[in-house]
């Protein structure tokens, strides 16, 4: 798999792309942003620090998703606020992982980035939102909704077990594939997200928060 690391750090560069390159990645190195966005189209999945001179990592990754580049980007910040997560999400991250970090953490998000999604041709319906797995489209009302791989894959797991309560936890295990303790905070952004552009109210009746629990999809 070949990565792309957009850092400008020199020393946190070469201690990722060593580790990286150890766990057989093929990794090469952009240290400003402009350079990043250059060179950012060949690649199996991107890491991209937030503070980067010349063009942030939030720009970078907002005008890679505006070309409509799909390609999985994780990035790597000492940002830890609720509004800069969700910054970072709504501009097409596919996750993120705050510094300092455990290279083997790091080394288990691009895995789960990287592994492959199985086809499908399913579809479900919740309400006036229809989500089809085979063409991965979502639409309400016949309106087609652009969400993020995430944002699919939580609809998709909601929707799966419609009428049951799932729990925070479960749900980070199956939608993120992390089997490791891990700040479920996330979830609440990604729901957030995800009924925005819904267009649907915290207290809808479709999408509901078991508070303390998890969440729920009801017709």
């Amino acid at each position: 798999m070949n990565l792309l690391l957009i850092e400008d750090e020199s020393g946190i560069a070469r201690f990722l792309k060593q580790g990286l390159e150890e766990e057989g990645f093929v990794v090469d190195v952009a240290a400003a942003g402009p350079a990043g966005l250059a060179q950012a189209r060949p690649y199996d999945l991107l890491l991209v620090d937030w503070m980067l001179p010349g063009l942030t990592g939030l720009e970078v990754c907002q005008q890679l998703r505006a070309r409509q580049l799909t390609t999985p980007l994780i990035f790597l910040t000492a940002k830890d606020t609720v509004a800069d997560t969700v910054a970072g999400l709504q501009a097409g991250a596919n996750d993120y992982i705050k510094k300092p970090f455990h290279f083997a953490e790091l080394l288990e998000r691009i895995r789960v980035q990287l592994r492959p999604v199985p086809a499908s041709a399913e579809q479900f319906v919740l309400g006036p939102i229809t989500l089809d797995v085979d063409t991965h489209q979502v639409h309400k009302n016949d309106k087609k909704i652009a969400l993020t791989q995430k944002e699919f894959a939580l609809l998709e797991y909601l929707l799966r077990n419609k009428g049951k309560v799932c729990r925070r936890q479960s749900i980070i295990e199956n939608v993120w594939d992390i089997h490791f303790e891990y700040n479920t905070g996330v979830l609440d952004v990604y729901m957030n997200a995800l009924r925005k552009k819904l267009v649907m109210r915290k207290d809808d009746e479709y999408l509901q928060t078991v508070r303390g629990i998890g969440y729920v999809a009801r017709d």
